[in-house]
C-alpha cells in the first residue's frame, strides 16, 4: 500500500472514528440540552480548565515523541506507561484536595464534589494511552473508531437516562466517566501489548527530552485555550458560562474534529518522509490545501446558519448563544491552519522552535484576556479571532522556511477556498433573510443548498482542490470495489 493509500486510509478511518463518535456526542449533548440548562452546563465548563491542564501533564508530550520515534521498544512503552499512571493518580490527589477551594473561587460550592468525580477520568484516561499511541502509531484508526463509537453510545444512553431522571448536572458527569471507562477497559481487551515492570531512566530522559518543550508548551496552549473557560465563569454568570460552552460544542463539532483527524494522520505519516525534503513540501501543501477547502466550506456556512441551528437543535432557551456561534466558527477556521503548521515543527523535530513560539504568542495575547474582562464576551472572542490572526502568521513564517513553503505561497493556495466559503456562508446568510417562515423551516432549507452551493461552485470552476478530493475518493471506492469481486 502507498503512502498515499495508507495516509487517506488513515484519514477515512480517523474521520469516521471522531464524526462518528462525536456525531454521536453531538446528538446526546442536543438531547441533554433539551432536558437540562445552561447554568448544569456551565458548572461542567467552569471545571475543563483543570482537567485540561492535567491532561496534559499526564500525557507531557511522550505521545508525540513515540509516535516520532522510529523503533520503539517494550522499555520505551512501558516506562511512560508507569509514567503516566503515577502522574495521573498524584493530580487527582492534588484536584481532590483543592476541590473545595475551587468551589469557592467561583462561588459555587457544588463544584467540590463535581470534581471529586469527574477528577477520576484522569485515571481512567491514562490507562490506555500507551494502547492508542501504538494504534496511531501504525496509522490504524479501525479499531479506535470502534472502541470510541461504542463507548459514546452507551455513556450517551446512561447519561440521557441518567438527565430524564431528575440527576441534573451529574448526567454530565456520569457521561464522561462512563465513556472513559467503557474505552479503557475495551483498549485493554483488544490490545496485545502489556506493560513490562520497567522503568527506564535512559528510555525516559530520550523521550522527555522531545516531549519536556511540547508539555511545556502544550501547557501554556490548553491554560490559554481553557482560560476563557475560567474568565466567563468568574467574572460573568454561571449560565454565561453554559451558553458560551455550547456554542464552542456546535464549533467544535467541525473545526476541532477536522483538526483532530488530520494531526492524528498527518503526524505519523509525515514523520515518515521527514528526510525528504520535496516529498515532505508537496505532501504538506495537498493536504493544506484540501483540509482548508473542507474547513472553510464547513465554519462559513456553520457561520451563516447558527440561530436557526440552535434555535432547531437544542430550542430557544438556547438562543443567546447563537452570536457566540457566529463569532466562534471564525476562531474554529484558524485551528486546521495552525495545527498542521505546527506539525512541521514537530515532524522536523523543533520542539524547541514549539516552545519558544507558543512563549511568544501568549504574552502577545494577554491584553485580549484583560479587554474580555472589562468588555464582555462578544469582545473576547473578537480577540481570540485577532490571536488566531497572528498565530497563523507567525506559525506558517517559521514552518514555512524548515521546508519551503513560504506564508505568501500557503496563502495563494489557500485562497480560492476561502473565497468559496466566504461566498456560500453569504448565500445562505442572506436566505436566512429572505425567506419566509419559521426558523426549523429555515435550517432544513440551508442544510439542503449548502452542500448544493459548494458543489455547484467547485464543478463550474473546476476546482483544483476538490477536484483532488473527488479523485482520491472515487480510486479508494473503486478500487476496494474491484477487490471485493
Amino acid at each position: 500500500m502507498s503512502l498515499q493509500e495508507k495516509t487517506f486510509k488513515g484519514i477515512i478511518w480517523s474521520f469516521v472514528d471522531n464524526f462518528a463518535s462525536q456525531g454521536v456526542e453531538f446528538i446526546v449533548g442536543i438531547i441533554l440540552a433539551r432536558i437540562l440548562t445552561p447554568h448544569e452546563f456551565g458548572l461542567i465548563g467552569m471545571l475543563t480548565v483543570f482537567i485540561a491542564i492535567s491532561q496534559t501533564f499526564i500525557d507531557s508530550g511522550f505521545t508525540n515523541a513515540l509516535i516520532r520515534k522510529s523503533n520503539c521498544t517494550q522499555k520505551d512503552y512501558s516506562t511512560v506507561f508507569f509514567f503516566n499512571i503515577s502522574v495521573s493518580l498524584f493530580l487527582y490527589f492534588v484536584l481532590f484536595a483543592s476541590s473545595e477551594a475551587i468551589g469557592s473561587f467561583f462561588k459555587e460550592p457544588q463544584l467540590g464534589i463535581l470534581l471529586k468525580v469527574l477528577g477520576l477520568c484522569l485515571v481512567f484516561g491514562s490507562i490506555s494511552m500507551i494502547q492508542k499511541t501504538i494504534l496511531t502509531k501504525e496509522i490504524n484508526f479501525k479499531q479506535q473508531t470502534k472502541i470510541s463509537l461504542f463507548s459514546s453510545v452507551i455513556s450517551g444512553a446512561i447519561g440521557i437516562l441518567m438527565a430524564l431522571n431528575g440527576y441534573g448536572v451529574w448526567s454530565l458527569v456520569g457521561r464522561a466517566l462512563i465513556s472513559l471507562i467503557l474505552s479503557s477497559i475495551l483498549f485493554w481487551i483488544s490490545s496485545k501489548w502489556r506493560p513490562s515492570f520497567i522503568f527506564s531512566k535512559s528510555s525516559f530522559k530520550e523521550l522527555f527530552g522531545f516531549g519536556s518543550k511540547l508539555l511545556v508548551s502544550g501547557l501554556i496552549d490548553t491554560i490559554y485555550n481553557n482560560i476563557y473557560y475560567l474568565i466567563i465563569g468568574k467574572y460573568f454568570s454561571t449560565k454565561e458560562l453554559g451558553l458560551y460552552t455550547r456554542a464552542d460544542q456546535f464549533k467544535n463539532i467541525f473545526s476541532q474534529n477536522i483538526t483532530s483527524v488530520i494531526q492524528r494522520v498527518s503526524f505519523p505519516t509525515l514523520s515518515l518522509i521527514k528526510e525528504d525534503p520535496d516529498r515532505l513540501r508537496e505532501s504538506y501543501q495537498k493536504l493544506l490545501r484540501s483540509t482548508m477547502f473542507i474547513t472553510f466550506s464547513l465554519m462559513f456556512s456553520m457561520a451563516a446558519m447558527s440561530k436557526s441551528m440552535i434555535f432547531t437543535l437544542v430550542g430557544e432557551k438556547w438562543l443567546p448563544a447563537a452570536p457566540y456561534l457566529e463569532l466562534l466558527c471564525f476562531v474554529g477556521i484558524f485551528y486546521p491552519l495552525n495545527s498542521l503548521n505546527l506539525n512541521i515543527l514537530n515532524v522536523k523535530g523543533r520542539s524547541d522552535l514549539f516552545l519558544r513560539l507558543e512563549i511568544i504568542k501568549k504574552i502577545i495575547f494577554i491584553p485580549v484576556i484583560v479587554i474580555g474582562v472589562f468588555y464582555g464576551i462578544k469582545a473576547l472572542i473578537l480577540g481570540m479571532i485577532f490571536n488566531s490572526l497572528v498565530a497563523y502568521f507567525i506559525n506558517s513564517y517559521y514552518s514555512g522556511r524548515l521546508i519551503g513553503y513560504s506564508v505568501f505561497r500557503q496563502i495563494t493556495d489557500i485562497k480560492p477556498s476561502f473565497l468559496i466559503g466566504m461566498v456560500v456562508g453569504a448565500l445562505l446568510y442572506i436566505e436566512s433573510l429572505i425567506i419566509p417562515g419559521n426558523l426549523y423551516i429555515i435550517f432544513i432549507i440551508q442544510c439542503i443548498s449548502a452542500p448544493l452551493f459548494i458543489l455547484i461552485f467547485s464543478e463550474i470552476t473546476q476546482f483544483k482542490d476538490y477536484l483532488f478530493l473527488k479523485k482520491i475518493i472515487f480510486d479508494y471506492i473503486f478500487k476496494n470495489d474491484d477487490r471485493e469481486r
